[in-house]
């Protein structure tokens, strides 16, 4: 079996920076043709010239005919200024500002400790045309960790989403059937990534048997019954709905220890896998809109001009790949996956 789409985007993705990054970036710009690039770094990515800056060092990284376009995000917190925001607006590369409630995920320490003082910056956005990236989870204590993300539309999102009206918001990894129905009955301009782990697997993978910490993300696998609602919704054909990996390396040690960190490294392989979770649900037919123009309509971009081949045909994946002086563990590592992609000419 074949299938040709037109060349797909990625619009979540963490790069890091240095050695590693020069040893990931590569998987992404083999696959698409864009992508959103997380601000998380050490320290946050907060200015454009930062932005701009850590771009520079992607493209340097790939080299000069990769083809591959990123496109860069500030990382929002307590001190961002609408000057910021403006100055966002001015920038071709610079397309999206990212909101991490603090504490919330890897490197999120720097990010917004209260919603409501963002206002002036969410009117700024709304304005200026920058998207909102929010990573949808509330921070408290005593909120059980699978339910942070239903907690964070119920006490956030709606707010964000209704006081700022011509704000563009994207869900960032939705894994949970309130979300998916928050996003289908939400106003124009809302929208949302899935990641292909929370589309192909349940919190039962990553538990039963032992606890498997390459598998480990946040927001966290859930019950099946979420994972079907996020199947469903794909297979619905939703235009709301686009392809985000949050492919988010970490060397194998980091992970593999007493507190591994979180994030699934999938950029090896992962319009294979969501060619795999597609034909799981019998909705091959709308891999092409998900994966190539939904993502691009959206942020208000052209789908790119090359197209790419999928075939039915196992891939072995390796059990390492590099990942600077380390490696990184990949999704699915040691075993197969049943697509393989090529970029045609």
């Amino acid at each position: 079996m074949e299938l040709i789409i037109t060349q797909p985007d990625d619009w979540h993705l963490h790069l890091r920076d240095g050695a590693g990054m020069q040893d990931v970036a590569k998987h992404s710009a083999a696959q698409f043709g864009r992508a959103i690039i997380m601000p998380n770094l050490k320290p946050p990515v907060t200015t454009v010239d930062e932005a701009l800056e850590y771009r520079a060092r992607i493209l340097r990284s790939l080299g000069s005919n990769s083809g591959f376009n990123p496109l860069m995000t500030l990382y929002l917190t307590d001190n961002t200024t609408v000057a910021d925001i403006e100055a966002a607006s001015a920038s071709e590369h610079v397309v999206a500002a990212k909101l991490y409630p603090a504490g919330a995920t890897t490197n999120s320490d720097a990010g917004v400790t209260d919603i409501k003082n963002m206002a002036p910056i969410f009117d700024a956005m709304q304005e200026h045309g920058i998207v909102l990236c929010i990573h949808g989870e509330v921070v408290q204590h005593d909120v059980d960790i699978f339910d942070r993300e239903a907690r964070f539309v119920d006490s956030t999102l709606r707010y964000i989403v209704d006081t700022f009206p011509g704000l563009k918001v994207v869900m960032e990894h939705i894994t949970t059937s309130e979300a998916a129905e928050f996003l289908q009955s939400a106003r124009e301009g809302v929208g949302a990534t899935i990641t292909p782990q929370h589309l192909l697997y349940n919190r039962n993978h990553m538990l039963v048997g032992g606890v498997r910490p390459h598998y480990y993300c946040l927001p966290i696998l859930k019950r099946e019954a979420h994972r079907a609602a996020l199947c469903k919704l794909v297979a619905s054909g939703s235009t709301r709905a686009f392809l985000g990996t949050d492919s988010a390396p970490h060397a194998k040690h980091t992970k593999e220890n007493a507190c591994g960190c979180a994030g699934v490294f999938s950029a090896h392989a992962a319009i294979n896998f969501y060619a795999e979770a597609f034909e799981a649900i019998d909705a091959l037919d709308h891999l092409e809109a998900f994966a190539s123009l939904n993502g691009p309509a959206f942020y208000g971009f052209a789908p790119n001009t090359r197209k790419m081949k999928l075939t039915k045909q196992a891939f072995d994946v390796p059990a390492e790949y590099q990942f600077g002086e380390h490696t990184v563990v990949p999704l699915r590592a040691s075993e197969t996956v049943s697509w393989t992609a090529e970029l045609l000419d």
